[in-house]
């Protein structure tokens, strides 16, 4: 399933094709990513992006753990344990690709260099707040590695993650409740049933996916609008 580049100035409801897989929509945000950019993929789901970048795309993958021009997800005798993304899945090697110190590649992120990260979360606030290292439960572990980095650094932030939680409270929110990474970082809200652009002002719904742009300001405590101000 491939969704086109939405027309610009309109909202895009794709009904009876939705909700998204984790696939479906990894493939998304890589058409959404820009040609000739220098990006890097967060740990989880992030890291399915890579398998979806055009071999002409130009986009060339940065990884925490110190590599540059990263290429898709490795398979069978293609395997080298000492050559991993920062999930430690096992990646490949394109012709130019380039290894350097930890904190090298943090100097990337943290200088403004990276073009666009894409992150997971916990939850995205109207404004593009971002939470995504800790749910603040007694028995939850902390996980932020290079989130808080990635999330100020990079020129543009896109989250994926799924509009609802198990027990269907929304994961875009009014105000974040779970400790956050940064504030007003979020450009791009990638979920398996729309794509919103979250910031100062507000929520806009871009694409829908087997869903309406109704029926989803129906489920959240927040104000969707549409690109064509319908």
């Amino acid at each position: 399933m491939t969704f086109p580049i939405p027309p610009a100035g309109r909202t895009v409801e794709h009904l009876g094709r939705g909700p998204l897989g984790r696939d479906e929509l990894a493939a998304v945000v890589a058409r959404d990513i820009p040609r000739d950019s220098f990006v890097n993929l967060g740990i989880g789901q992030p890291t399915t992006v890579a398998d979806h970048l055009a071999a002409d795309s130009g986009v060339i993958l940065h990884t925490e753990n110190g590599m540059l021009g990263m290429g898709p997800a490795a398979s069978a005798d293609e395997v080298d344990p000492d050559l991993t993304n920062a999930g430690k899945i096992p990646v490949t090697e394109p012709p130019g690709a380039a290894y350097f110190h930890h904190a090298d590649s943090f100097a990337m992120m943290r200088g403004g260099h990276l073009d666009v990260c894409v992150l997971g979360a916990y939850q995205v606030s109207e404004r593009g707040d971002l939470a995504n290292w800790h749910t603040g439960a007694p028995d939850a572990i902390p996980a932020v590695g290079g989130a808080m980095d990635l999330a100020i650094g990079a020129k543009d932030v896109f989250v994926m993650m799924t509009l609802f939680a198990r027990d269907g409270s929304p994961k875009l929110v009014r105000e974040c409740t779970y400790p956050l990474t940064g504030l007003a970082c979020v450009s791009r809200l990638y979920t398996d049933q729309a794509l919103f652009q979250v910031g100062p002002g507000g929520v806009t719904a871009v694409e829908t996916y087997g869903t309406t742009v109704d029926e989803l300001a129906a489920r959240l405590d927040v104000t969707v609008s549409r690109l064509d101000g319908r």
